[in-house]
């Protein structure tokens, strides 16, 4: 088994951005060894004309090119109400936020929206100083499954009005 493949079975596996670190650490290898056979694997990638490639914006990640996403969004959906969406939104232009806030907003549905976001790796949770809520935020997997690029809690201005447009939040 040489480096690229065992660096592409960790990407495969993991289905998430993972660190040079973190992979070189799974194959117990060394991190510069890991690091020249991850360019190499990248060139792999770019240069044949397939529908996936590796991304190295967060980390490292084997994904569907865009011009296949129609395709993986008719197979593999993610699954999110109306509703569900609303309250995801409200998270995510007013980042961190409290739950307790969520629900003075959103409603009492907003605990099982909330479930719901957590399960399926949208959003975290975390309890507040004082123990008598949550901080929620959104997570790696919202910023890739909606192609936010960097660091989700730095969204632009633009992207938050059209986001609130959208959803009919902008009051």
């Amino acid at each position: 088994m040489d480096l690229k493949s065992r660096i592409e079975a960790v990407l495969f596996v993991t289905g998430r951005a993972v660190e040079l670190k973190e992979i070189a650490k799974i194959l117990e290898t060394d991190e510069q060894d890991v690091e020249d056979a991850m360019l190499s694997l990248i060139v792999d990638y770019s240069s044949r004309d397939g529908a996936l490639e590796i991304d190295d914006e967060n980390g490292y990640i084997i994904q569907v090119k865009d011009e296949y996403m129609d395709i993986v969004e008719k197979l593999c959906p993610v699954d999110i109400s109306n509703a569900v969406l609303k309250t995801l939104t409200v998270i995510a232009l007013k980042e961190p936020i409290r739950q307790s806030e969520l629900k003075e907003m959103r409603g009492s549905t907003a605990y099982e929206h909330v479930q719901e976001l957590v399960d399926k790796g949208l959003i975290s949770r975390k309890k507040d100083k004082n123990g008598r809520s949550y901080n929620l935020k959104t997570t790696e997997k919202f910023s890739e499954y909606f192609k936010i690029k960097g660091n989700s809690e730095l969204l632009s201005k633009l992207e938050t009005k059209k986001l609130s447009e959208l959803l009919e939040l902008n009051k």
